[in-house]
């Protein structure tokens, strides 16, 4: 049997993907079925649900389950979530597909069938009460609401049957991995507790940090990387990965660490996140979750613990992963290395804060990052990509001016 943590509201994986001979069967049918294009957050809400990484939802919710969640954290069956997730299409689509039907999702992306689905309901929502809710603002500067209020006007509610996983497994041969991988994986290391490391970065020195005092508490670390949409500016999940396999490589025991993938867009929703991160972490078999600071935050819209302190406001029983709270962290120079603001004695003189934005600020203005900030082999790979950028935008620039004249 196994030690490792169950599932989230159920006694095991519940995902969504049709095996092989019914997914050709349903990819027929879907054929003569309404077409209902999705956008990409849906889709790798979608995928979640095909993998099992958000057992024991079936499908996208209707709208007693999205009003709880806004205002309750549960689903309408008192179930524990922090987050809704919901698929909308416009009022002519909308309309033109009857209740108790099915319908066939396409990326609106790429144009691939992603799934069937059932319709058992249709509503509107006050997108901005969601926002309010979820992301704590209405601010349209936020990359989250930006997103919801982008939503379409009509929400479709029902069961789904996942025909695909997009590029995901090609494009990220290796690294992405299934709830049932992980697991099975743990399962071999013979890991009982397994603590996850949420990163949408490359992880520079404090990250390195974070992740070494987790080693030392539980069997083993995930890094757990973000493989869907980020916000401009943000490092792509290609780059960022390869620094985070330099980094591993050379300053980490192999076998107390794995580095793996998900599908999900960032929504960016600070404390909210941070417990819908632990969530399916839960279902990925992680006993824990690395929650330092600022974690899943943007701008200045959350402050640096919240999403620390929003684990200490829900019940107790409402997830089996439990959070990693671990202090600011820094460089000391007085100390000699990294400490954090429970171990050091010394003043802000003797600190060099370490953040994901900074780091990526200094790159990407061509500044002298200091040796204490990150490691060498990552910083090598990153001034790669910015000097890439650079490179682009060169070329850009020349393109423009020559057919300006």
């Amino acid at each position: 049997m196994s030690k490792l943590v169950a599932p989230h509201g159920s006694d095991k994986l519940l995902p969504r993907m049709l095996g092989t001979d019914e997914s050709k069967q349903e990819r027929q049918k879907a054929t003569s079925l309404p077409r209902v294009d999705i956008q990409s957050r849906e889709v790798g809400d979608l995928i979640m649900l095909g993998i099992g990484g958000f057992t024991p939802l079936e499908g996208f919710m209707n709208q007693q389950d999205w009003q709880n969640v806004c205002d309750n954290m549960r689903l309408a069956n008192g179930l524990f979530w922090p987050i809704p997730i919901t698929l909308s299409t416009d009022q002519q689509t909308a309309d033109a597909i009857a209740l108790d039907s099915e319908v066939a999702l396409y990326s609106e992306e790429t144009g691939d069938l992603m799934a069937t689905m059932q319709i058992t309901e249709k509503y509107s929502i006050d997108k901005a009460h969601e926002c309010q809710t979820v992301f704590g603002t209405t601010d349209d500067a936020h990359p989250g609401v930006k997103m919801v209020m982008a939503q379409k006007a009509v929400n479709l509610a029902g069961p789904v049957k996942v025909l695909s996983e997009g590029d995901f497994p090609s494009k990220y041969a290796g690294l992405y991995m299934t709830p049932n991988d992980t697991r099975t994986l743990f399962e071999e290391k013979g890991w009982h507790t397994v603590a996850a490391f949420q990163t949408r970065n490359p992880m520079h020195r404090s990250h390195e940090y974070l992740v070494k005092i987790a080693v030392e508490i539980c069997d083993g670390v995930m890094i757990h990387s973000l493989l869907g949409k980020l916000k401009p500016g943000d490092i792509p999940a290609e780059v960022r990965t390869k620094a985070i396999s330099s980094l591993t490589e050379n300053y980490f025991r192999q076998e107390t660490i794995v580095q793996s993938g998900y599908p999900l867009d960032m929504r960016y929703a600070g404390p909210r996140e941070a417990l819908l991160h632990a969530l399916f972490r839960q279902n990925y078999g992680c006993s824990h979750l690395i929650v330092g600071r600022d974690h899943a935050g943007v701008g200045e819209f959350y402050g640096p613990f919240d999403a620390q302190q929003i684990f200490d406001n829900i019940p107790p029983d409402a997830l089996l992963t439990k959070p990693l709270k671990i202090d600011w962290t820094f460089w000391c120079y007085r100390c000699g290395g990294m400490a954090s603001m429970k171990t050091c004695p010394h003043s802000a003189e003797d600190r060099l804060l370490l953040s994901g934005s900074k780091l990526r600020k200094m790159l990407s203005e061509g500044d002298e990052v200091p040796p204490e900030f990150s490691r060498p082999e990552v910083l090598a790979i990153l001034r790669d990509y910015y000097s890439s950028l650079a490179d682009e935008e060169k070329v850009e620039v020349k393109v423009t001016g020559h057919s300006a004249r």
